[in-house]
């Protein structure tokens, strides 16, 4: 099992000092092949050597998918992980859920992301785990409150 994991807060980038360390240190590539990783997510040259609390909350969040490709896993356990991606962003990790065939369980209340990566969808009522053919109404309940 290669476990590829992101929660809300991205705590998987912590113990990085710079997006570039983060890249460097997980997946053994040429220093130019990382860069342009880099720069393929969103991470500008000046950005990628900078103190990661510079970074917006999307470059973080574009850094940590970065990392979870990098890191091949079979089986992805995602938190709400459209948090802090822009529209470009979310369609890149749809699309490689979508490719990659592995796995993945995860926490979305991103009703658009759930539909284009889910093939079976689970919700938490009354303290049980029940699985549901059409996640719409579970959406419409949380957003009437």
């Amino acid at each position: 099992l290669r476990l590829g994991h992101s929660d809300q807060a991205l705590s998987q980038l912590d113990g990085f000092p710079t997006p570039w360390e983060a890249v460097k240190r997980s997946a053994s590539l040429p220093d130019q092949q990382a860069r342009s990783l880099l720069a393929g997510a969103g991470i500008g040259i000046d950005a990628q050597v900078a103190p990661l609390a510079r970074l917006s909350g999307g470059q973080r969040a574009r850094l940590a998918m970065l990392l979870l490709r990098l890191a091949r896993p079979n089986f992805y356990l995602l938190d709400e992980p459209t948090n802090h991606l822009d529209i470009e962003g979310q369609d890149m990790l749809e699309t490689e859920l979508v490719e990659q065939g592995a796995a993945c369980l995860l926490v979305s209340h991103d009703r658009a992301f759930v539909r284009a990566v889910a093939t079976r969808i689970w919700v938490i009522e009354g303290r049980r785990l029940v699985e549901v053919e059409d996640p719409d109404p579970v959406f419409d309940r949380l957003m009437r409150g």
